[in-house]
C-alpha cells in the first residue's frame, strides 16, 4: 500500500518515511497543502497522514476542502494539537483517526491498517484468491498454505491484484502504488513486475492467473483448470 504524508518538517517526515516501509507502507511526502491537494487529484493513495500545521493553509481547512470535494481517501490526522477541541474539530472536519505528537512508529502503522479493515474499504488483512493468501501487514504470502517469500515490489503488485480479484486493475494503479510521486516509471516497469511475479506464482503452485487485458490493465482470476 502507498500513503501520502503531508508534512513539511523534513527529518519527521525521513523518520516516517522510514519506519512506514519497514511496516510494509510506501509513503509519498509533500510539505503544503497545495501540494497535497495537488497529489490527491493526480495519483491515488490507500491513505493520508495529515499534519495540521502547514505551511500555506491550515490542515484542517484542507481536510474540509477535500471532504467537500468528495475525496473519500482515509485520513489519519498527526499534530501536536492534542486538545480535545483539536480531537472533536479533526474528526468532525472528515478525520478518521486523529493521533497526537509524540507517537509510537507502532501504533501509527497499526492505525493505518485498521483504517484500511473497516467495512468498505478495498483492504482486509488478510486477502486471498485460489490457493493464494496475502497477510497485508506481516506482507506474508501462502501458497497453499506454505509461507514463500517474494520481493516487495512483486508483493505490492499482488496485494493489488487481490484487492481486485476477478475486476480489472488500471495499469496506472500500479503506477501509482509502485512508484508514486518518484516519476521513476519506465515505460515496461509495470509489465516486468507483472512477469515476474507470473513466474513466481506459476512455481510455487498457485491456482490462479494474471491475465493482460490490453490498453487497461491487469486482472487476477482463480484458474479452474489448475
Amino acid at each position: 500500500m502507498r500513503v501520502l504524508l503531508v508534512e513539511d518538517n523534513t527529518e519527521l517526515v525521513s523518520l516516517l518515511k522510514k519506519g512506514l516501509s519497514q511496516g510494509g507502507i510506501e509513503a509519498d511526502a509533500v510539505g503544503t497543502a497545495g501540494d497535497a491537494s495537488h497529489a490527491l487529484a493526480t495519483m491515488q493513495y490507500s491513505a493520508v497522514v495529515l499534519d495540521l500545521g502547514l505551511p500555506d493553509e491550515d490542515g484542517i481547512t484542507l481536510l474540509r476542502d477535500l471532504r467537500r470535494r468528495g475525496e473519500s481517501t482515509p485520513v489519519l490526522v498527526l499534530t501536536a494539537r492534542d486538545g480535545v477541541s483539536d480531537r472533536v474539530t479533526g474528526l468532525r472536519a472528515g478525520a478518521d483517526d486523529y493521533l497526537a505528537k509524540p507517537f509510537a512508529m507502532e501504533e501509527l502503522i497499526a492505525r493505518i491498517q485498521a483504517l484500511l479493515r473497516r467495512p468498505g474499504s478495498l483492504l482486509g488483512r488478510r486477502l486471498t484468491s485460489g490457493n493464494v493468501a496475502l497477510d497485508t501487514e506481516g506482507r506474508q504470502i501462502f501458497v497453499a498454505g506454505a509461507v514463500h517469500a517474494f520481493p516487495a515490489r512483486e508483493t505490492a503488485v499482488l496485494e493489488i491484484l487481490l484487492r481486485r480479484s476477478g475486476n480489472v486493475a488500471p495499469k496506472r494503479l500500479f503506477e501509482d502504488h509502485l512508484f508514486g510521486l518518484s516519476g521513476d516509471v519506465g515505460s515496461n516497469a509495470v509489465e516486468v513486475y507483472v512477469h515476474r511475479l507470473r513466474k513466481m506464482l506459476a512455481d510455487t503452485g498457485a491456482t490462479v492467473k494474471i491475465h493482460t487485458v490490453r490498453g487497461v490493465g491487469y486482472l487476477l482470476t482463480e484458474d479452474k483448470v489448475g
